[in-house]
């Protein structure tokens, strides 16, 4: 077992020495004091930071009426508390009501689209690349950064744990995509906004090396055994201003940062939102 676990190793070495420099083993962290700093830093560069305290008995009340246990009972087991509080924190981040046309943007098998149609009204539409190309009834598929729908089809859309895998220049697409397809006044919601005190993307290479997966320059990469996803980018403050912000100039954009996440669940996560506005239409 001893030879076994060595040799695992050393070609899980081999692979993360296949991916460019500059890189790290192992995941991103955060240090002591790493939040405020980043907040500092966000502030500075003029941003609209708030602190958002999660109501948790009103998640518990959410979680409850939501039903994963009884209609989603597999949906992310071994997460369900972070994944919950995600779609907490989105849904009522954007406000949503029964004028809405909801998109769950990179949706996969989520349970969200019925949830919200359930408990907000919504008209609930799916989007993930994954599904047939083209708008099929409730599903939209294809690339995020390009949609096949009507220009201000949705009024809100949120992205759950999904934006941070979007590689190359999809991030900076679905932006300008987002602002296409909104109505003025809509909105979309980034959940979590992962940051970083440093620009970087977090890797298993063993997966994202076979796959060929290119990682920008800019950016320093965190080899993370067993995570068993291909590309999560960080941003630091600037890059987040550089690459995603200036995408599309009429978004009206705040930065939610969540205090008490554990308060939910010691295993929740979530630090960081990103709620986007386009324009400032009344509801």
């Amino acid at each position: 077992m001893a030879t076994a676990t060595a040799k695992s190793e050393s070609d899980f070495e081999a692979l993360c020495a296949r991916i460019r420099e500059p890189r790290n083993l192992g995941g991103i962290g955060y240090g002591p004091g790493a939040e405020d700093r980043i907040e500092a830093r966000l502030r500075a560069l003029g941003l609209d930071v708030r602190r958002h305290e999660i109501d948790v008995a009103g998640f518990r009340r959410y979680f409850e009426a939501a039903r994963y246990l009884e209609d989603s009972p597999d949906y992310y087991a071994f997460n369900r508390a972070e994944k919950a509080l995600e779609h907490y924190l989105a849904a009522a981040l954007l406000g949503l009501g029964p004028r809405d046309v909801y998109v769950d943007v990179a949706s996969e098998h989520s349970p969200v689209p019925e949830i919200y149609g359930r408990l907000f009204g919504v008209t609930a539409y799916r989007q993930d690349l994954s599904y047939r190309a083209g708008l099929h009834r409730d599903r939209i598929g294809g690339d995020a950064a390009r949609m096949p729908v009507p220009d201000g089809f949705a009024t809100r859309m949120g992205l759950h744990c999904s934006f941070e895998h979007f590689e190359g220049q999809s991030d900076i697409g679905f932006v300008r995509e987002a602002n296409r397809v909104l109505r003025p006044g809509g909105a979309f919601c980034v959940v979590p906004l992962y940051l970083s005190e440093d620009y970087a993307i977090q890797t298993d290479p063993e997966v994202a090396v076979p796959a060929g997966v290119v990682f920008e320059g800019d950016a320093t990469v965190y080899c993370a055994r067993g995570w068993g996803n291909r590309h999560g980018r960080f941003y630091d403050p600037e890059h987040l201003v550089a690459r995603v912000l200036t995408a599309a100039p009429g978004l009206e954009v705040r930065i939610h940062r969540i205090v008490n996440a554990p308060d939910v669940d010691p295993s929740c996560y979530v630090r960081f939102a990103l709620l986007a506005r386009k324009g400032a239409a009344p509801r």
